[in-house]
């Protein structure tokens, strides 16, 4: 009789020793703290935008007015952070050309200490792996030729050097606005280093000569 009976308890107990380890996964520490870093995570990617998000959001057209919407970083190569947010390969490309300005103008100087204009976008593309050449002359015919009003961030565009009556390459900088914006973009001018300037109503609209997709 004993041995019928705990052939009949033998499910019952087999069932309940399911049941707890069900229970016990559930509530298992390591499951609620993976839980809680993954909120955090999407709550860092809602938080943080990239620097050309800022710019494009509230058409930051000069250098000072990026500096006022976007307060500087304790790392400006803050490659870290953007990446984390989620951002495209571009993004990160116009964010670190972002973090340069203010650096000098240097005739020849392909660093931190000072650019021209071809060392600036070639030091630059190649901090992402990007092959361009080293010159102006060069860098215009580099990638594949655009269509002005297609102009998107991380395009080439390139001038002619300041005799805009001299037809032929003398001047680059990196696009940062939209297609069919007015363009914008950053470079590294002989009058006031790395900056941010506009074709459409300046002298540059004089000295446009194309652009390069090189991305």
């Amino acid at each position: 009789m004993k041995k019928i009976f705990a052939l009949m308890l033998a499910p019952v107990v087999l069932l309940m020793l399911i049941i707890s380890a069900d229970s016990d996964q559930t509530t298992s520490p390591s499951r609620e703290t993976n839980a809680v870093h993954f909120a955090s995570l999407k709550t860092d990617k809602s938080e943080a935008l990239p620097k050309s998000a800022i710019i494009k959001k509230h058409n930051l057209k000069t250098e000072s007015e990026i500096r006022k919407a976007i307060p500087s970083r304790s790392n400006d190569a803050d490659m870290g952070w953007i990446n984390a947010s989620g951002t495209t390969p571009t993004d990160s490309l116009i964010a670190y050309a972002l973090t340069l300005m203010g650096t000098p103008y240097r005739y020849g100087g392909t660093s931190n200490s000072g650019f021209d204009c071809s060392g600036f976008t070639s030091h630059v593309f190649q901090e992402f792996g990007v092959p361009v050449t080293r010159s102006s002359t060069t860098q215009s015919e580099d990638g594949i030729p655009v269509d002005r009003d297609e102009a998107r961030p991380g395009d080439l565009v390139i001038f002619t050097g300041t005799n805009p009556q001299v037809r032929e390459p003398g001047h680059v900088g990196i696009v940062i606005s939209e297609p069919g914006d007015t363009i914008s973009f950053v470079h590294s001018s002989s009058n006031g280093g790395v900056k941010i300037s506009q074709v459409e109503g300046s002298g540059y609209d004089t000295r446009f000569l194309g652009v390069r997709r090189v991305l």
